[in-house]
């Protein structure tokens, strides 16, 4: 945060506090005085009033207070310019590869040693179990005429897990 706006900050918390607590006193004085004083918002104004110049001077006196840290004095040495040639870095301690590096694609080839035959993680993108856009179609205008489409989709967290614990143990 910066130093100017803890400043403002800290200064306005006194005169808040101070008003807060004026305003409390001129609530609780209105409550008391409004069934005996005609004029009891004049009276709970000024007792409002009161309390806010009081609640600052007793503030006032406890701010003056010196929070800050006392240092120790102390004398700043002077520095000393060091000679560094040799942790310069020049032209020649550029790096210059002989050749100039490709990046090599990255190929997953890793081949599973059995697929089971219900595994919806390896299926799902297997192109030949991929339906074709007319059978998705299908497919979805059945469900909307069937209202299946319209009911919550059940929960296959377990399943998934099982399949992907599956495809680990494959994997190994």
């Amino acid at each position: 945060m910066d130093a100017r706006l803890i400043d403002r900050i800290e200064s306005g918390i006194g005169p808040g506090a101070s008003a807060l607590f004026g305003g409390a006193v001129a609530y609780a004085a209105f409550l008391v005085l409004r069934g005996i004083f005609e004029p009891a918002l004049a009276y709970a104004a000024a007792a409002g009033a009161i309390g806010f110049f009081g609640c600052r001077r007793a503030m006032a006196t406890v701010e003056r207070v010196e929070n800050g840290f006392r240092l120790p004095s102390f004398t700043l040495d002077e520095i000393e310019p060091v000679e560094l040639d040799e942790l310069q870095l020049t032209d020649a301690d550029r790096f210059t590869p002989v050749q100039p590096i490709e990046p090599e694609p990255l190929v997953l080839d890793d081949i599973l040693a059995e697929i089971g035959p219900d595994s919806r993680v390896v299926r799902l993108f297997d192109r030949k179990a991929m339906p074709t856009p007319g059978q998705l179609k299908s497919r979805i205008d059945g469900h909307m005429r069937n209202g299946v489409g319209l009911s919550p989709v059940p929960d296959a967290s377990q399943q998934l897990s099982e399949a992907l614990a599956e495809l680990r143990r494959s994997l190994r």
